[in-house]
Order: structure tokens, then C-alpha cells, then sequence
């Protein structure tokens, strides 16, 4: 079975760390809440996980309707009815004005309970930032209440059977018609496309208006609702449900518009620009996922291996010797193993964290930088720690007994939707970091450079030489992509790594400088700068070397 406890005190730990401060949800606040979280989680919500995986939704073929498992549709509503759904946002609408720093550990207790049923609530929440951002005071009115109460769920419709990350090529047609649009198309891999947990289902979807510019330019958004004002079923209906690898708790629809009633949001061909602020917040949330289910495999594999009994260890004085033999934890590599995602899960969760404090502090610039940073390694590294995880267990944790391998299953996607990482690797190297002559950078820069005054001399001397490694990466990139953009392409991946080691680096420093030397953090953090820190070096030696042996196949001798 899985084991999970919401690691409360390394939340509360995290939020004095870095000096989180708010009127209305204080630490106490903040505490009472986590608390009421973590036991819905284990009462109700951990159990429903494995249901989920393998009694998949039902499509019903006559009415295309998604039927979810009555677990889900009990823990959706309790969600609801205990105000956990509308805590984030506005009061206006009848939202709780939480800040986004408690709502990202929320989010984490949630996905690491059922990451597939999490989802839904995490794309309504990002879908109500969008409208909140772009619409019109009459949709506002209409759909934000709803949405923020749970009574109705909230959808991205993006990508079609033809494009995915090249949204300029989109079919789906918008058309004029009275007071509405009606739209016509297809869109794939729409997660909770449809269900039955909502009142009402409300899709965020991309077209293209009849005098559209080609490609990315000629894209707008409109709100299609599952139901109309009315009543009256719109025509936008469920076309059958992904077979996947993970997430079987999660329908993953494809949905069929026939001259389907929708609203235009934002400004026409100006889509691409509402979209984003419920794709970068997506981004962020989907890190959290990667995190939540590294968490939850992490102390699945802890627990077992203070149980397990296999061999004497190599120290005698670690030895039980009225035992049969010792617990596994004392052996060398099954720590290496756990202190692997140990030291790599904090100082990601300390990340988000930081990165959440910038959104409630309005710094919308560090975010944007740091956004593809925290999807593309948070998920990679977190898919690689429920790896070891399940190693550390043999072939306990291969079997279906513990879950983690639904954990590694259910955590294989997130490094490819909301934007592969690949990609995000593109976007900051091609569009975040050059952006207003990369002064985002150099603030970024600047502020660890400052923090570091305060760090302990092994973690400041550890920093320091990790910014120094991302300044010459840095310097190499901005010298060779301008003249080589396929150069540039080829170590994207590289370079993210070495910006995402050296803030892992910076959030240890700013743990123990707060915990001191000597305690837990310091000695988890000594491991990660002496065995996980040294990765830089490697990206920084693949960074140097270009295109050079990446690229020079021709194509047709593939």
C-alpha cells in the first residue's frame, strides 16, 4: 500500500524561510487549512487513487457522456462543500483571495492523494485566471462565480489531431452568427473534455476567425460552454476516450464542435495572449504534479526500507543483531537512492515556493522566467525520482502493491503536456531569457548573488561556482545561437539544466542558512551539493560542444 503524510512541518518550515507574510491567511491560518487538507487527503483521497487507475471513466457511446468512478464524484463534492475549491481566488466572485504560495502546497497534497482527479480542479483554476485576465465584465459575471464555487469546470481545448506544439496550424473555424460565435472543428487530449463531477463544463477553445491572418497571428479564444444559459445542451460533445499509459482516473477526451455556441475572449487574433495566462499557470501547477507524485513515491520507499530486513550492514555498530537481519536503510546505496529524491524534492519544493511568493508579489517578469524552468526540470528530475524510488524497493516496488509504479506511469506525461519540456526549454532560451536584453536574468542573478551574503561558506562557495558556470553557459549561448539558432536549439536542454541545478543550489543555501549548521537541512544539503550538484558539470561540457555531433547526419541517413 502507499504511505503519505503531507510533510506539514517542511511547508511551515519553507514559509519562514522565506519570510511569507499575509493578513488574512497567517501562519496559523495557513497551518489549520494544510492540516484540514492533509486529513481529507488520507481519509478519502488516497484510496480513490488505485480505484481511479483501474476502473477507468466510462464513455458512453449513445450519449457521449463520461461517467467517473463514485469515488471521484464523492471527493470532487467535498472538495466543494469544504471551500477548497474556491480558496485562491476572488472574493468578488465568491473566492477565498488565498495566495498562491498556500494554494501551490495545497495543490501538492492534492495531486500527491490523486493526481488524475487533482487535474480538473487545477485546470478550472487556470482556466479562471484566464477569464479574469481577458473577458468581458458580462462573461465575468456569468461564468466566474460557477467556476470559482466548483459548481462548473473549466478545460484548454488546444491541440488538434494535426498540431500540438504548432498552434498556427489550427482548423477549427469561428463564424459571426447574432450575438455569438458558432464553431466548428476537432480538438484532442482534452483533459476532463467531459464527466459528470460539474453542473457544467466550460471550454477555453482556440479558432480561427474567417479573415484570420495565417498561422500563430490569426488565432482567437472563445468560451464554449457545455450547456448553455438556457439550459440547452451546446453542440460540443465528447468523441471518445485516450487509451494511455498513466492517468487512467483522468478522461482524456476528444471533443467534436458542430456550429457550437461560443463567446470570443479577448481581442480577435489575439488568442495566443489570453491562452498563455492559463498555459503558464498550467506550467506551474503541472511542476507541482511532478513534485507531488516524487513526494508520495519518496515516502512510500522510506517506509518500506525502515522495514525491510535484508542482509547485516557493513557497520557494526548499525547492526541489530537480535534481528534476522538489518533494515535495508542502513545499506549504502539503497541511502544514495533516497537521498537522491530526498535532496532533490526539497529544494524543488522550496522553488515553487519561492516562485509563488514572486506571483503574490506581482514580479510577473522572474515568474516568466522561471515558469519553463520549473515545468521542464521539476517534472524530469521528479519522473527520475520515483525511478529510484522504486528501485530502492526491488521488486516491491515493481508490483502494483505500493503504487509506485502507477506513481512512475501516472508521471510520465507531465514532462510532455502544457508544452514538452523540450520546448520549454526553446521558450527560455529563445524568448525569456534574451527579453529586455536579459535583465530578468541579471536580476535573478543579482538577487542570489546578494542572498548568498548570508549562507553558510560551504553553500556560498558551492553558489557561487554554480553562477559562474551559468554565466559562462550563458555567455556561450548568447555568442553562438545568434549566428547559429540551430546551435542554440541543440543545448537548449543543456542550459535549463544548468540554470535549474544552480537554483536548486541557491534554495539550499537558503534553507540552512535559515535551519543552521549542523541540522537535517544541513546535512541533506551537504549531500546535494557533494553528489547531485556535480550534474552541472556534465551540461556544461554538452552545452560547449554545440551541434557539432548532434546534427551532422543528413537526413536521409536516418
Amino acid at each position: 500500500m502507499s504511505h503519505y503524510s503531507a510533510p506539514i512541518q517542511e511547508y511551515l518550515f519553507l514559509m519562514s524561510c522565506f519570510k511569507y507574510d499575509h493578513p488574512s491567511y497567517d501562519l496559523e491560518t495557513s497551518k489549520s487549512i494544510l492540516s484540514q487538507v492533509d486529513a481529507i487527503t488520507r481519509d478519502i483521497i488516497l484510496d480513490s487513487n488505485g480505484i481511479g487507475d483501474q476502473q477507468h471513466p466510462i464513455y458512453n457511446t449513445q450519449d457521449h457522456s463520461v461517467t467517473m468512478p463514485s469515488e471521484f464524484v464523492t471527493i470532487y463534492k467535498t472538495l466543494k462543500e469544504q471551500g477548497i475549491s474556491s480558496l485562491a481566488h476572488s472574493e468578488k466572485y465568491g473566492g477565498g483571495n488565498a495566495p498562491q504560495t498556500l494554494m501551490g502546497l495545497l495543490s501538492e497534497i492534492l495531486l500527491s492523494g490523486n493526481s488524475a482527479l487533482a487535474m480538473c480542479q487545477g485546470l478550472t483554476s487556470s482556466a479562471i485566471l484566464c477569464l479574469e485576465d481577458s473577458a468581458d465584465e458580462s462573461i465575468k459575471s456569468q461564468y466566474l462565480e460557477p467556476l470559482i464555487s466548483g459548481r462548473y469546470s473549466g478545460t484548454m481545448c488546444l491541440t488538434e489531431p494535426q498540431c500540438g506544439t504548432d498552434l498556427g496550424l489550427i482548423k477549427t473555424k469561428a463564424k459571426a452568427y447574432d450575438n455569438h460565435f458558432q464553431l466548428t472543428g476537432s480538438k484532442i487530449w482534452i483533459t476532463f473534455g467531459e464527466h459528470n463531477l460539474s453542473e457544467n463544463i466550460v471550454h477555453l477553445v482556440l479558432a480561427r476567425l474567417p479573415d484570420a491572418p495565417e498561422g500563430i497571428k490569426g488565432i482567437s479564444l472563445f468560451l464554449v460552454p457545455k450547456f448553455l444559459a438556457d439550459g440547452t445542451r451546446n453542440s460540443i460533445h465528447c468523441g471518445g476516450l485516450e487509451d494511455k499509459m498513466g492517468i487512467h482516473g483522468a478522461p482524456t477526451c476528444v471533443m467534436n464542435l458542430e456550429h457550437a455556441h461560443g463567446w470570443l475572449i479577448g481581442e480577435p487574433n489575439k488568442g495566443m495572449r489570453s491562452m498563455f495566462v492559463m498555459m503558464n499557470d498550467a506550467r506551474i501547477y503541472v511542476g507541482i504534479q511532478g513534485l507531488a507524485l516524487s513526494e508520495i513515491a519518496y515516502q512510500t520507499a522510506l517506509t518500506f526500507c525502515k522495514q525491510r530486513r535484508q542482509s547485516r550492514s557493513l557497520n557494526k555498530k548499525r547492526q541489530q543483531l537480535d534481528e534476522s537481519a538489518d533494515i535495508i536503510l542502513v545499506h549504502p546505496d539503497v541511502r544514495r537512492m533516497l537521498l537522491a529524491c530526498k535532496s532533490t524534492n526539497e529544494a524543488m519544493r522550496a522553488l515553487i515556493f519561492m516562485t509563488q511568493q514572486k506571483m503574490d508579489q506581482k514580479d510577473h517578469e522572474i515568474v516568466s522566467l522561471l515558469t519553463p524552468v520549473i515545468k521542464a526540470f521539476t517534472t524530469s528530475r521528479s519522473f527520475d525520482n520515483i525511478s529510484t524510488a522504486l528501485q530502492s524497493m526491488g521488486g516491491c516496488g515493481y508490483v502494483k502493491d505500493c503504487y509506485i509504479e502507477q506513481y512512475f506511469r501516472d508521471a510520465r506525461i507531465s514532462m510532455i503536456y502544457e508544452g514538452t519540456n523540450g520546448i520549454q526549454a526553446l521558450d527560455l532560451i529563445g524568448r525569456k531569457l534574451p527579453r529586455d536584453n536579459g535583465k530578468q536574468y541579471k536580476r535573478l542573478i543579482d538577487m542570489m548573488n546578494q542572498d548568498k551574503e548570508h549562507f553558510p561558506k560551504t553553500y556560498q562557495e558551492a553558489l557561487d561556482s554554480s553562477i559562474e558556470k551559468l554565466n559562462d553557459a550563458t555567455t556561450w549561448l548568447m555568442k553562438h545561437a545568434i549566428t547559429d539558432p540551430e546551435s542554440g536549439a541543440s543545448v537548449a536542454h543543456d542550459y535549463l539544466q544548468i540554470m535549474a541545478w544552480t537554483l536548486l543550489c541557491y534554495s539550499w543555501g537558503k534553507m540552512v542558512s535559515h535551519a543552521g549548521i549542523d541540522s537535517e537541512k544541513d546535512k541533506t544539503g551537504l549531500y546535494f551539493i557533494e553528489h547531485e550538484l556535480p550534474t552541472i558539470d556534465l551540461h556544461l561540457t554538452r552545452l560547449k560542444k554545440g551541434s557539432q555531433y548532434l546534427m551532422q547526419h543528413d537526413d536521409n541517413e536516418w
